[in-house]
């Protein structure tokens, strides 16, 4: 069972910022709201699950990084930003993500409905994200309403901002996930909070309910 830390979530609209291949968290808070507001004018920062993921590999939790080029220094905002062609990146998380979840229950299962994200150019940023969770929000099977903002709101009202609180730099320690199995568990033991793709690999049909008990939670 999930245990919370004085955390209450009781707004129908959420604000999250753009990531790729968000970590569970997200989902959860997703799976709360039911409507769910992407920011897009916000000054890009770095080293967030904007451009990054985590996945539980052989060799424990590692990073995949998408390569980013900002057209305009540090004033670029989050929907100007550009995926850089310079590196083979797709190829190589691809590979990453093969390696670490071929032998997961359900790898095959998923696998031709999101390899076609890591073979076909990907230009900006925003795009990119927003395509690839609605693919997951479709394959998990998730009623949920996402837009894009449609300006930068300081304090937005009637709706529960989350746009710096989920980052790979701190613990995310508002609420705990409940466990539930991971392919090289016996080696590392359980690590909470990795992409999305972690728990779609190893629960398959059953993320759905995973994600709406512990939205319940909240």
């Amino acid at each position: 069972m999930m245990s919370t830390q004085s955390f209450s979530f009781d707004k129908e609209k959420i604000l999250l910022p753009t990531a790729y291949l968000p970590p569970v968290h997200y989902f959860v808070l997703m799976a709360k709201a039911g409507e769910v507001l992407i920011e897009q004018w916000e000054t890009y920062p770095k080293q967030t699950y904007r451009n990054r993921c985590e996945i539980y590999s052989a060799n424990g939790k590692i990073p995949l990084i998408i390569p980013v080029r900002k057209p305009n220094g540090n004033h670029t905002l989050t929907r100007d930003i550009v995926v850089s062609g310079h590196e083979n990146w797709q190829t190589l998380h691809w590979r990453a993500i093969r390696t670490a979840y071929a032998n997961s229950p359900f790898f095959l299962y998923y696998r031709d409905e999101l390899k076609p994200f890591f073979e076909s150019k990907a230009e900006r940023l925003l795009d990119f994200n927003a395509a690839l969770l609605q693919a997951l929000v479709s394959l998990i099977g998730m009623d949920v309403r996402i837009e894009l903002t449609a300006a930068y709101l300081h304090n937005p009202e009637d709706t529960a901002d989350f746009r710096t609180m989920i980052s790979p730099k701190k613990n995310f320690d508002l609420f705990a996930l409940p466990g539930y199995y991971q392919t090289f568990e016996d080696r590392f033991g359980f690590i909470p909070g990795l992409s999305i793709v972690d728990l779609l690999f190893n629960l398959g049909p059953e993320t759905a309910g995973y994600l709406t008990a512990a939205a319940k939670e909240l």
